[in-house]
């Protein structure tokens, strides 16, 4: 930013919460709760990823769209740093981002059952032989039935309604 005030960190918030996740783009990284941290040391930004697991191919994308997104907004100095522990869960996607994947037929994940396996939520339960039932994105009924571990991505399961017929993805709890 060459000696010019520097945005403030809820600015930066904002301009990350603009940018859309590259596997589901209808939510953002802030929706999927994987920015954990903003701040600055001296004059460089510091953004702190933890990414949904070791393992996800969309690692590289993400930092390079943060990257991308600041230097856009004039952000010269910027570190990522990527945030292993506590490992991500998908009790961290916000309230928002789970309204958004279920418009976009994606059941959003269940309440509670990353972190501890116990049922807390809203969409699913567990029937008497121990199967989770997942409410369909699209009606709203639990008569559903899981198809595949393996979704669209490897964060999803593909599921199908009873009722409506439709296929849609589960956010796995991870």
């Amino acid at each position: 930013m060459g000696g010019a005030t520097l945005p403030g960190v809820d600015q930066v918030w904002h301009w990350l919460a603009e940018v859309p996740d590259p596997e589901i783009p209808v939510i953002s990284l802030t929706d999927l709760g994987i920015i954990r941290d903003v701040h600055y040391e001296d004059e460089t930004l510091v953004v702190t990823v933890t990414p949904t697991y070791s393992g996800c191919p969309a690692t590289s994308i993400i930092n390079l769209d943060i990257e991308t997104a600041l230097l856009g907004h004039g952000i010269d100095k910027l570190r990522l740093e990527r945030r292993l522990s506590p490992p991500w869960t998908t009790d961290w996607l916000t309230e928002a981002g789970r309204d958004k994947l279920r418009a976009y037929g994606i059941a959003p994940p269940v309440d509670g059952t990353a972190a501890d396996g116990q049922i807390a939520g809203r969409i699913a339960r567990l029937t008497g032989t121990g199967n989770l039932v997942i409410a369909c994105p699209h009606c709203g009924s639990n008569q559903t039935e899981k198809l595949s571990q393996f979704g669209s991505t490897p964060c999803k399961a593909s599921y199908r309604c009873k009722d409506c017929l439709e296929p849609f993805d589960y956010f796995k709890c991870i």
